[in-house]
This record gives structure tokens, C-alpha cells and sequence, in this order.
């Protein structure tokens, strides 16, 4: 008996990719680049590394790449950390300590230690995974995924793995279609028809288009996929280069498209159109993605049972809305509400407001993000504000509705968001060296 064509397809489908793929995430090795410093968040970064900026309601962002490895079956990981990291590995200590190093599971953290003879910080993201060439050959890889900490998304990296095996690449880079104007802002991949990278151009004034599709181009989504042999050999070669600035974007990527098989991998659903993934890089852009959160149907689904988002949180009892009386009622219109939260005689619509904040009587909230343990007290309007960890909101205060009186106190965007911290409002518990209070983290 034979079978046909399609149905030889349904059996590799089924039978033999899974197997495959089960085999090539035990041999591979996963590091997270965590160390940025978050700048263009302002004080959201102030004192906690940007992976580790709370985001959704109870997660922190390092979250989401974490639960993609684990999801795609890759739990060998190295999480790479340098600036403003405690918080960040405390986290990390809480939330990810469940791997089971026995059967060759772990969540490693691997801090900037000066290991080379320069004695120097992670110069670059390069530089980063030089330093750290001795800990990558002692897990013995057959490839390593590098990726980014501080992204929003949700990707199953196995799939982009078995392409690059599949393709025989010897590195392959995770791109995401943008309109051919907001390119600018990203570094572009140039690809023929088969995808096969030709140039990379980081934040081109004039991004080359993809085939077939003149408004738009190939993003770099800041994820690699690069076969071990290659990856440490390059590594070595740029360590070597006093004119590198030892970054994947600027020397690794574009140094290595001729004469290398080099890739890049689309980043779709069924139906080829560009999947969910946000770069939280700015208050505007990261107050936007919290906003998604509370469409009706968000295409980032945190309900999505088959890819869950892990992480730590502290027990807390459910959220509680009280009174029901004509303009003293407690209740959330599209919002999420975490646990420990009170909403006394508030209304909160299209907002996140994170676990264990309190809202007293008649205050509005809307199209805002508050961060955890915020107290807002009473007959507050605050509209379009990012609102940090442990702010006491007075009686009778107003945000977001004069934008001018709010420049006097908080940043306030060009778009018009309003980041409010402890220190604009002159709150402070302990200081380091005179500087903003150290509890918000």
C-alpha cells in the first residue's frame, strides 16, 4: 500500500517534526539580553532595569520571552544582566527557580563580571555573549537563540528554530513586516525571494522594500538563531576589532551576509499576516501596549490557556468594587483590574491598574496604567497617565486635563502621556546618595 503526496505530509506534520523538534530544544541554548539601560523610559527605569518594568496588570516584561522559551520547550536559558538589576534578578529568583536542573533545566543569571583581560562592562550585545563564550561551550549547544528582554509578544521559537536547521543557515533572524515608514525607526533586512538576507541596514532613511510588497519592509525583531560553530568563531573575530562597537545590529549582522548563509524568518500567523509584537521601548509606546490590553478581543490574548504567561505574584485576596449609589459606584468598564485591588465608590474605564492599588470615592480614572500598591484618594481625575509603583495620588487631584499645569510637576510626553513617580510628588521613604526613593522598584 502507498500513500499520497499530502498524506506523507500529514505523517511528517505529526510524527516526525514534533520528534525533531523536542531534539534540536534539548540541544539548544537560549540567552536573554537583559542588561539595556532603558533610557527612553525616563523614570520608569530610574531604578529598575526596562525588562523589568511591570506591564499587563501583574506581569513584568521579561515574562514574555521567558514564557516563549519554556512554551516552545527550550529550558536551557541564560538570562544576561548589567545595569539596575536588582530587581530584575530578584524577580528572576522568584518567578523562575521552578526548572528542574537535575534533567538539564535551568534559568541561569549571568551578570556583567568583567571576565575578560579588558576588565570592561558588556560593551555591546556582542560583546555581551563574548564574555560569556566559556559558560556557552560548557553547555555544549548546537545553536544558541539570542533574544531581546524587552519586547512584548508571544512566539514559539521552536518553529523558527527547526527553519533555520531545515534551511541549513548559519544564522537566521526573526523579522516582523512593518509599513515601509515606520521602518525607519528599526534595522531592515534586504531579502531576495526566498527570504535569503542581502543587506542590513540599521534605521535606513530610505528602507528597501520587500519583495512583492512595495509599502512594506523587513524589521529586525532583535531574536537570532545562529548555528554554534559560526557564532563562536564570529565572536571571537569582532572581539578582536578595535573599530567594533561589538553590537549583532550594527557589526555581527551586517558583516556576515556575504559568503554565509543567512536567513530571515517572518514572524506571521496562518494566514501570512504579521503577528503581535511591540517594542515598550518608550512611555508612549508602552503606555499603548498596556491600552491594547483592554480591546474587546486584544490580539496579544493573556486567556490563551495553551501559552500561558508565567510569573511571581505575591497572594493577595480578589478585587473588590463597593457602593452602588448614583455617582459613588465601584466599577471598571474595559479594564484590567488585578488582584488586591479596592475600587471604592471609583470608576475606572479603559485602564490596567496593577494588584493591591486603592481608588477612593468618586475618583475617575481613564486610558490610564497604575502601576502596583498605588493609592489614589478621593475626587481624583486622571486621564492618559502612567502612574508608578507606590505613588500616593492626594484628594482632589487632577491629571492628563491641563497639560500645561502638568508639565510644572510630571513628564509629560509629546503625545501627551503623563508619567507620574513617588518623587514628582515629593514622596520619599529611603534615598540613595539624595536621589528618588529606592522601595519603588
Amino acid at each position: 500500500m502507498t500513500i499520497g503526496a499530502d498524506e506523507q505530509k500529514e505523517v511528517l506534520k505529526y510524527y516526525i517534526e514534533p520528534k525533531m523538534v523536542t531534539e534540536l530544544t534539548r540541544e539548544t541554548l537560549v540567552l536573554i539580553l537583559a542588561g539595556g539601560e532603558g533610557s527612553r523610559l525616563r523614570h520608569l527605569t530610574k531604578w529598575r532595569a526596562k525588562p523589568a518594568v511591570p506591564f499587563g496588570g501583574k506581569y513584568r516584561i521579561i515574562d514574555f520571552p521567558l514564557s516563549n522559551c519554556v512554551n516552545s520547550g527550550l529550558r536551557r536559558i541564560g538570562v544576561l544582566t548589567q545595569y539596575k538589576s536588582h530587581s530584575l534578578i530578584r524577580h528572576l529568583q522568584r518567578a523562575w527557580s521552578f526548572m528542574r536542573p537535575e534533567i538539564g533545566e535551568f534559568v541561569e543569571i549571568l551578570p556583567a563580571q568583567q571576565r575578560t583581560g579588558k576588565k570592561e562592562w558588556y560593551q555591546g550585545t556582542a560583546d555581551a555573549l563574548y564574555q560569556n563564550l566559556d559558560i556557552m561551550q560548557r553547555h555544549e549547544p548546537k545553536y544558541v537563540i539570542v533574544l531581546g528582554g524587552d519586547h512584548i509578544y508571544t512566539m514559539d521559537y521552536s518553529e523558527m528554530l527547526l527553519h533555520h536547521v531545515q534551511s541549513g543557515a548559519d544564522f537566521t533572524v526573526g523579522c516582523i513586516e512593518v509599513p515601509i515608514d515606520e521602518a525607519r525607526g528599526f534595522g531592515v533586512m534586504s531579502v531576495d525571494e526566498d527570504l535569503n538576507i542581502t543587506k542590513f541596514t540599521e534605521k535606513p532613511t530610505e528602507p528597501d522594500p520587500m519583495p512583492g510588497k512595495p509599502d512594506k519592509a523587513l524589521a529586525s525583531m532583535g531574536i537570532y538563531v545562529f548555528s554554534t560553530r559560526f557564532l563562536y568563531q564570529t565572536l571571537i573575530e569582532d572581539a578582536g576589532k578595535a573599530s567594533s562597537s561589538h553590537d549583532f545590529g550594527k557589526d555581527i549582522i551586517p558583516s556576515k551576509i556575504d559568503g554565509f548563509n543567512a536567513i530571515a524568518f517572518p514572524f506571521a500567523d496562518d494566514d501570512g499576516r504579521p503577528s503581535y509584537w511591540r517594542d515598550v521601548g518608550t512611555i508612549e509606546s508602552y503606555w499603548r501596549a498596556n491600552m491594547e490590553l483592554c480591546d474587546v478581543d486584544p490580539e496579544l490574548n493573556l486567556y490563551n490557556r495553551n501559552w500561558p504567561i508565567w510569573t511571581y505574584q505575591t497572594q493577595h485576596p480578589p478585587a473588590k468594587f463597593i457602593f452602588d449609589d448614583e455617582g459613588r459606584r465601584g466599577e471598571a468598564i474595559d479594564s484590567l483590574i488585578s488582584a488586591g485591588c479596592i475600587l471604592s465608590g471609583a470608576r475606572v474605564k479603559r485602564s490596567v491598574i496593577f494588584f493591591l492599588t486603592r481608588i477612593e470615592n468618586y475618583s475617575h480614572i481613564k486610558d490610564s496604567v497604575i502601576l502596583p500598591k498605588v493609592h489614589i484618594g478621593k475626587n481624583c481625575r486622571i486621564t492618559k497617565a502612567v502612574i508608578d509603583k507606590g505613588c500616593a495620588i492626594p484628594d482632589n487631584m487632577v491629571i492628563g486635563e491641563d497639560l500645561e499645569e502638568d508639565r510644572k510637576r510630571f513628564h509629560v510626553t509629546a503625545e501627551g502621556i503623563i508619567l507620574v513617580t513617588p518623587k514628582m510628588l515629593g514622596q520619599h521613604i529611603y534615598t540613595l546618595e539624595g536621589e528618588e526613593s529606592i522601595w519603588e522598584l
